[in-house]
């Protein structure tokens, strides 16, 4: 049975632009190029051919060479035989992400996080299968609102591993900025025995330190600090914000993804005036539910979800 991956020797399938009589390889975000080779091209031409969005490799020394993860949280203590982290995300269209939040939010994130760890999953099996001992870390690494609250963390980070594969920065809301979807990407990770070039990590910051993540968020759990980019994050006031919308039946919150001015999908989708929009989006709400403005985020949020207070609404 084939593996769904191109064998060492076989020959490309044509997917690149004529140009001038000559073929150039497509080139598609996170440095997926149709002509590397071996095994890094082989995982780069699945994550191609299966629409992944962003993809890089992560030896996992550059956990301890960086020492912001808590050794217990490294690759390495995880799973010794770990050489390389292979971290894979898909986009959160902007237009679902402005609904938040809505059912409509709340199905995308499921779908991407489905498909992320059916995507590692399948990965997971070609490199085992080829004589590369791999497994993965699962998109989402808990189980409930409770389990969050009594311990507010996952076992590993896929943002951090994203940012060691070279995808992006960490931005003031904590979460990973890309240039391609700014926030408004979900991640996976899989772990493999074998070692493969990495991607080099990003030097500059795309956080522009903008406070919009900060002034927007309902719980205020994002507090800017002027001697750096990261900023102070209330986890328990965020949590507590996660929990309000699952018992509506509308999780997650996402606003901070939403609102950060950060990614070039913000061009595809003609986002001219967005900024002054989401900072008034509370206010405006509060002052009019119907407010014509914000009509199509509002109709979507209406339906769907248990009854509730409204973004704006006061309590």
């Amino acid at each position: 049975m084939g593996s769904g991956f191109p064998q060492d020797g076989e020959k490309e399938r044509s997917v690149g632009i004529q140009q001038g009589g000559k073929r150039k390889p497509p080139r598609i975000p996170g440095g997926l190029k149709a002509r590397d080779g071996g095994l890094r091209g082989r995982i780069l031409r699945y994550c191609r051919d299966r629409g992944v969005d962003l993809v890089g490799f992560a030896p996992v020394e550059r956990w301890d060479e960086a020492g912001e993860v808590p050794p217990d949280f490294r690759p390495a203590a995880i799973w010794p035989p770990a050489r390389t982290v292979i971290v894979m995300g898909l986009e959160m269209p902007l237009p679902v992400v402005e609904t938040t939040p809505s059912v409509v939010h709340m199905e995308l994130y499921k779908t991407a996080n489905a498909e992320l760890d059916r995507l590692a999953y399948g990965l997971t099996r070609f490199l085992n299968r080829s004589g590369h001992p791999s497994f993965f870390f699962p998109r989402d690494g808990f189980g409930s609102m409770k389990a969050l609250r009594e311990k507010n963390c996952a076992a590993f980070s896929h943002v951090m591993a994203a940012r060691y594969a070279g995808l992006g920065t960490v931005g003031a809301s904590h979460c990973l900025l890309t240039p391609e979807f700014g926030p408004r990407v979900r991640f996976v990770s899989v772990f493999t025995s074998a070692e493969i070039p990495p991607d080099p990590m990003m030097e500059k910051d795309l956080c522009l330190k903008c406070r919009a993540c900060a002034d927007c968020c309902p719980k205020k759990a994002i507090r800017m600090r002027p001697d750096r980019v990261v900023g102070d994050y209330d986890d328990r006031a965020c949590l507590a914000m996660a929990e309000e919308l699952v018992a509506r039946r509308c999780f997650p919150c996402g606003i901070c993804t939403k609102v950060c001015p950060v990614g070039k999908d913000r061009s595809r989708y003609g986002q001219k005036g967005a900024m002054k929009k989401y900072l008034r989006e509370a206010e405006a709400l509060a002052a009019d539910p119907d407010d014509p403005e914000y009509q199509s985020w509002t109709h979507l949020r209406k339906y769907g979800v248990a009854r509730g207070k409204r973004r704006g609404e006061e309590g």
